[in-house]
């Protein structure tokens, strides 16, 4: 599905800060984008005349523009690496940044021994594709909320998530073992957005890359 004809680029941000950088990023750029500043609780607004933004989960993001309802999107690597999918990933908007890492308590020498390790994640792709690398075998559980719980409380040897500050970690008697890689806000296209508006949407990258 693309039916992005006579309409606005369309852009999908992600809700929260990842958000408010884009927004200061296009205004840097020279956009309007008071309709966001004073959204109530609207979900698509005008930046300008030439684009709409749509504002959505990270996991949405992908699918809408996957699917080709909106042209862009704005979405942290941790999501691409996660869901992955069949998009262009155009540019490192360069804010956003944190890491992936594996954790647990303090002290503790998660690779001493041959046992199978429990890993508490939100990520699994990214956990499983972390320990194939490594040829260790382990077991994974899906966390939704806080996960630093799950080696407290026994659930796992270690958890896998994203780490800003490692102040949380440090609260909770954890520790990082080891940094997978980094994460920072991405610039992903549709397929068929970049083949019909390509003109458009090279002079938005152009000027967003410009400004970063």
């Amino acid at each position: 599905m693309n039916n992005n004809a006579a309409r606005p680029l369309r852009i999908a941000l992600t809700k929260g800060r990842l958000e408010k950088d884009t927004v200061a990023l296009l205004e840097k750029i020279g956009y309007d984008c008071t309709a966001v500043h004073e959204k109530g609780r609207k979900l698509i607004l005008p930046v300008g005349d030439s684009i709409e933004v749509v504002l959505a989960k990270a996991a949405d993001v992908i699918t809408y523009v996957e699917n080709g309802v909106c042209d862009l999107g704005v979405v942290g690597k941790d999501t691409i690496i996660e869901m992955q999918g069949k998009f262009f990933e155009l540019s490192d908007l360069g804010f956003g940044k944190c890491r992936f890492a594996l954790a647990g308590k303090k002290g503790e020498d998660f690779y001493e021994g041959t046992h199978v390790r429990t890993i508490a994640t939100k990520y699994p792709n990214v956990a499983r594709t972390f320990f194939e690398k490594k040829n260790m075998d382990v077991d994974i559980v899906k966390i939704e909320g806080s996960v630093e719980l799950a080696p407290l409380l026994g659930l796992s040897h270690a958890i896998v998530d994203i780490v800003e500050t490692g102040t949380t970690l440090k609260e909770n008697g954890l520790e990082v073992y080891e940094y997978i890689c980094p994460i920072s806000a991405r610039l992903i296209a549709n397929m068929v957005s970049l083949k019909l508006r390509k003109e458009e949407i090279e002079q938005l990258i152009s000027a967003i890359e410009a400004n970063i």
